[in-house]
């Protein structure tokens, strides 16, 4: 019998009934009302010792509340909160303690609870373990083609018509030859990986992509990887950061900028195709036409040449080591070690890691072969990222 038809007293009334009659099985009966056995001996003892009465609901409050602390000192914590809003459980109760030295006072857990239930305080921001320490590298310097691309996103602006637009560019960083200048609607991760797909497959895989540390490039995960750049790691593609607030790291790309924004985009398009065609001619004419000091007054596309890397669709498949244990990022960022979920990253997401045996209790873990952090069986949380040591920001290689 459903009980959203009756009340719950009529509802338990009939089932007593029922039992009370002992005209079917008292399991089927139970079934019918979607109960356990225990419970319909429970009320039928009640309906007998109190009648109707005692079906209705009873209070679950304990008949002994040690914890529960007299009113007056409850009524005492509030107006000295109220007089002193930045006092704690611990200043409270000595205030009190001195006041009344003789009496038993509540204790500060008990203070600061009450205070929690008036939301009258503050939780302190709890700080992450640190994991290992990794000394990064200084950036790279380029010595050929595709040794090394710089890439950034020009700031937005808006066409003739009002569409905002992103400015994604690409740049070799040894020949200056410009890749690529293509506006997008946003900077979502997935957006310009697709717009790398393009790139890839055109011109070959770098060996280094540079980038600066906002999104999508980099996050605040470990090692800074996004789910962009670990898409790069995982290609074999080294991810390199420049220094936080320091442009001038990535300085002949944001002069590239620079020109960019005086010769193509002032004033803007009426319409996004039309600022798309005329950045298309300027790539053009800044690749084959253009003289660069740097390169001898000689254009960028004497230079630069297709890289040797080509791209495949697949992500490359690192083989760690035997001795290591490999777990498989699950879409909500963790993965299941000694028998708990532990929470890695969801840069991560779809890809394997590697553990590799520190101490006891304490594995280092790794991605295609870069250090992330560490695990620790006596954490309760999850991974512990790296910590970084010095000036720029580049992953650690593991040492098989």
């Amino acid at each position: 019998m459903p009980w959203k038809i009756l009340s719950l007293v009529q509802g338990r009334s009939r089932l007593v009934k029922l039992l009370w009659k002992a005209q079917e099985p008292v399991a089927k009966v139970c079934r019918r009302f979607g109960i356990s056995r225990p419970t319909a001996y429970k009320w039928k003892r009640w309906f007998l010792a109190e009648g109707q009465r005692g079906l209705r609901n009873r209070s679950r409050r304990p008949r002994h509340s040690p914890r529960q602390i007299p009113r007056r000192w409850v009524q005492a914590i509030r107006r000295l909160r109220r007089r002193q809003p930045d006092w704690g459980g611990k200043k409270i109760r000595g205030y009190l303690r001195a006041r009344h030295r003789r009496q038993r006072l509540p204790a500060v857990r008990t203070i600061t609870r009450y205070l929690q239930r008036w939301q009258r305080t503050r939780r302190r921001r709890v700080r992450a373990p640190k994991g290992p320490p990794v000394r990064v590298s200084r950036l790279t310097v380029a010595r050929r083609s595709n040794q090394v691309w710089t890439v950034d996103f020009k700031g937005w602006f808006r066409t003739g018509d009002g569409q905002r637009v992103e400015p994604l560019t690409v740049r070799d960083l040894f020949s200056r030859y410009v890749l690529a200048v293509r506006l997008l609607p946003d900077q979502s991760w997935w957006r310009v990986r697709a717009r790398f797909i393009r790139l890839f497959g055109r011109y070959g895989l770098p060996r280094v992509i540079r980038v600066d540390n906002g999104g999508p490039f980099a996050s605040v995960g470990p090692a800074g990887l996004s789910r962009l750049s670990a898409w790069w790691t995982a290609l074999g593609v080294r991810v390199e950061f420049i220094r936080p607030g320091c442009p001038q790291d990535n300085g002949a790309h944001e002069q590239m900028h620079g020109i960019l924004k005086r010769q193509a985009t002032q004033p803007v398009s009426s319409t996004l195709r039309a600022q798309q065609r005329r950045l298309n001619r300027w790539v053009q004419i800044y690749n084959q036409v253009r003289p660069h000091e740097a390169l001898g007054q000689r254009p960028p596309a004497r230079y630069y040449r297709r890289a040797a890397r080509k791209y495949v669709s697949e992500p490359k498949s690192w083989n760690y080591p035997k001795a290591w244990p490999v777990r498989r990022v699950r879409s909500n960022g963790q993965i299941r070690w000694q028998g708990r979920l532990r929470f890695v990253g969801e840069a991560f997401i779809g890809y394997r890691v590697a553990l590799r045996p520190k101490s006891v209790g304490v594995w280092t873990v790794y991605f295609a072969g870069i250090l992330i952090g560490e695990l620790r069986t006596s954490d309760t949380g999850g991974l512990r990222p790296v910590t970084y040591i010095g000036h720029h920001r580049t992953e650690a290689k593991a040492k098989v």
